[in-house]
């Protein structure tokens, strides 16, 4: 993916890191041009990278500061982002799918309110969300808290103008084009349109959390036995 005209553009951070800015909007092309640049980086990473933060429309590059310096890191970065389009930058995205509950007010309380703000029926709704193609974009608010871009048009709402609290973990929130898994009990503002037993932090493994940046996420409909059936399962 080939960025903007302009961009990137590279800030110092502290002394310990490089921000590098692709665009100042949130938009697919932005998305997709950072998770293409976080690839290569990890793939091909410069003397003193320690790890790189995605998010919508930048890439916090930390380098290790006895090693490295901003000179050498911008330097490392610019390279990599004039170097041609190699195949094997175009590895397809890892799919992750995630079950999902929509059955009872317990489970999916603004489901039905999201439905009648566009129009359209619960059904309609839930079909419209297992239809979307969700790529995880970054993390933020919480540990494993995965903002996920694609949520389609027939559904996106703004966010609430007042959160609720108690959400449970598990919880799927939707919000404009975003969408959200919960992984722990706390208040939100977003529409909780369903619930997941998929656990999706994973403390004691090699990967913490069950997806990363880059990754694309299917949401697959379960029965309210299913659900009960999966939680009980998962249940630490």
């Amino acid at each position: 993916m080939t960025p903007r005209e302009g961009w990137p553009r590279p800030r110092a951070v502290a002394d310990h890191a490089v921000l590098l800015e692709f665009g100042e909007i949130i938009a697919p092309d932005i998305i997709a041009a950072v998770a293409a640049f976080d690839h290569r980086l990890n793939a091909r990473p410069f003397p003193g990278f320690v790890e790189s933060i995605p998010a919508y429309a930048s890439v916090m590059v930390i380098f290790d500061p006895l090693t490295s310096d901003h000179e050498t890191a911008i330097a490392a970065l610019d390279a990599l982002l004039a170097e041609p389009h190699r195949a094997a930058d175009d590895a397809p995205p890892r799919i992750v799918e995630i079950e999902v509950c929509y059955d009872g007010d317990d489970m999916a309380p603004d489901l039905a309110a999201v439905a009648a703000r566009k129009g359209i029926g619960v059904e309609q709704a839930v079909a419209a969300h297992l239809s979307g193609d969700y790529g995880v974009v970054m993390y933020g608010f919480a540990p494993g808290y995965a903002y996920m871009a694609g949520t389609p048009a027939e559904i996106a709402v703004p966010r609430k103008t007042q959160a609720v609290r108690g959400v449970p973990a598990g919880t799927v929130i939707i919000a404009a084009q975003m969408c959200i898994v919960t992984t722990i009990e706390a208040p939100t503002g977003w529409w909780r349109i369903g619930r997941s037993p998929t656990p999706i932090l994973r403390p004691h493994d090699e990967r913490p959390f069950l997806f990363e940046p880059g990754d694309h996420v299917r949401f697959r409909r379960i029965s309210r036995a299913e659900f009960d059936a999966r939680a009980k399962e998962t249940a630490p």
